[in-house]
């Protein structure tokens, strides 16, 4: 429904994850019999969520792992791994010393060229380890590295920026032709990321194997902020998840949408599904486990630009495994844990068998949902309000 902000200017409501709740139906199904996998570039992962190509949520190690756990890890090419040698030894740095001085610290780092033979290394050791390689670089660095990463052996390659578009205008640097850099990549490419229904249809038109959507969602993004842009995950997610749907109908070629920022706990990785999403993408809760590379801090990609930084290095903790928070046990009340096991009882709850169920299960705008009947977990800082 159109609104009007002023005389001058009309404008919409759209809604965050806090804002809705999912509405049960008549049918309910045994949690374990519900199939939650989804196919992202011709591959088939048991669980629909992808570890965030931040520094302090994938390492090699981490990448190799997530694949193990049915998942799926990106590594960033603009990151330490693709720069330094001993990478450890700079995310020690990273994370000791105050917060006064991360930004300019992470600045001198990050001016560190990339290294083609480390970007070559770093997919050989997941491939060695039977992991699925997906690598990360930004528009601007896509047609150098991606054909690199591609004959390194990279399974998939993801162009990443705060926000892509198919028809970017420039005067300094060579533009990026998504439909013919897909098509001589020859390996699946997912881009992003956009937040309306044309712009993800029209990425979807370059033959791109998945879109990620969201802008400025993340914990540790400051976009938002600094650049006044973004628009709430869930309208974001459910825009694209028309356009998908429009493209499919038109063309018979199913483009999926990967909700990609804000969701901290498992009921917001349950709602993402429900707005139409077929995978999620989440940095800080995986910055949590005790195998990330941040050692219990989280920061975004764009936090050590040299001219205009949009990210915080936010201190997260360590509150277990990467099993345990996406498998479970849970040892926490709050939702930070066995994030399969929430979407799994979501789904039963819901009477949704499979995600594409899932998506079709009724929303309902409810903005006292994460405040209604809370008032002794809030006072006392307990479950939802840790």
């Amino acid at each position: 429904m159109e609104i009007e902000l002023g005389k001058a200017k009309k404008t919409r409501r759209a809604y965050g994850f806090d804002e809705i709740s999912l509405c049960p139906s008549i049918i309910t199904i045994n949690p374990e019999d519900t199939d939650i996998s989804t196919t992202l570039g011709g591959h088939k992962f048991d669980i629909p969520i992808i570890a965030s190509a931040m520094d302090g949520v994938v390492s090699p190690k981490t990448a190799i792992l997530m694949s193990r756990l049915g998942g799926l890890g990106v590594l960033n090419l603009q990151g330490v791994w693709a720069k330094y040698e001993d990478a450890d030894k700079m995310l020690e740095k990273i994370a000791s010393v105050p917060k006064e001085e991360y930004v300019p610290l992470m600045q001198k780092l990050y001016l560190e060229p990339v290294k083609k033979e480390l970007i070559k290394k770093r997919i050989k050791e997941i491939k060695a380890a039977g992991g699925i390689a997906a690598v990360s670089s930004i528009p601007q660095e896509a047609l150098e590295l991606g054909p690199l990463a591609r004959d390194a052996g990279a399974d998939i390659f993801v162009v990443q920026s705060t926000v892509l578009s198919t028809k970017h205008r420039s005067k300094s640097s060579e533009v990026l032709d998504l439909k013919k850099f897909c098509a001589e990549m020859n390996i699946p490419v997912i881009v992003g990321n956009c937040v309306t229904y044309e712009v993800a249809l029209t990425l979807m038109g370059t033959g791109v194997a998945a879109v990620l959507v969201g802008i400025g969602p993340g914990a540790a993004c400051t976009s938002r902020g600094v650049l006044g842009v973004g628009v709430p995950m869930a309208t974001s997610i459910a825009d694209c998840a028309g356009a998908r749907d429009s493209y499919f109908k038109e063309n018979k070629v199913y483009i999926p949408i990967i909700a990609d920022g804000g969701m901290a706990v498992g009921g917001d990785i349950c709602k993402a599904i429900a707005c139409g999403a077929d995978a999620v993408m989440i940095g800080s809760p995986i910055a949590k486990a005790t195998e990330a590379p941040g050692r219990g801090y989280h920061w975004g990609m764009a936090t050590p630009s040299p001219t205009l930084p949009r990210g915080s290095r936010i201190k997260v903790g360590t509150i277990g495994s990467l099993k345990e928070i996406l498998h479970g046990p849970a040892k926490f009340d709050d939702g930070s844990m066995n994030f399969i096991g929430a979407l799994r009882t979501s789904m039963g709850t819901l009477g949704a068998a499979n995600l594409k169920e899932m998506q079709q299960v009724e929303v309902v705008i409810a903005p006292s949902i994460l405040t209604e009947g809370k008032v002794y977990q809030k006072a006392q800082q307990l479950g939802m309000y840790k």
